[in-house]
């Protein structure tokens, strides 16, 4: 597994978190009992699958290794395994973070202009 996974976060969920120091999860999240994260190779699809359309994103890097016992890998979309959050997500452990919209075909692009996955 890599050493990073990729947060989705409405921008306005992400400045709260920002005055908290932490990220406590979007209602999809909390509804679940964890915040999804997704690997590199999984961000494409879950950008299409459940963000397209959207133009008040922030993208976050998260580095695994800051999570300890919070992180579990489960299986999800077709099986494949997914890193969750138990708890909330420390901005401690973030790595860095990038405002982005995700057009109407799913592509994620970032507010400079360029062009993320996919």
């Amino acid at each position: 597994m890599s050493g990073v996974a990729w947060k989705l976060a409405e921008v306005s969920e992400w400045e709260a978190a920002r005055a908290s120091g932490a990220y406590a999860g979007s209602a999809h999240d909390l509804a679940d009992g964890f915040i999804h994260l997704s690997t590199g190779v999984q961000l494409v699809e879950t950008a299409r699958k459940h963000y397209a359309g959207r133009n008040d994103l922030v993208l976050a890097e998260v580095e695994l290794s800051a999570l300890g016992d919070t992180l579990k890998f489960e299986p999800s979309r077709g099986g494949d395994l997914f890193p969750h959050i138990y708890g909330p997500l420390p901005l401690s452990a973030v790595r860095s973070e990038r405002r982005l919209l995700v057009d109407g075909a799913g592509v994620m692009r970032f507010e400079d202009g360029a062009i993320g996955w996919g």
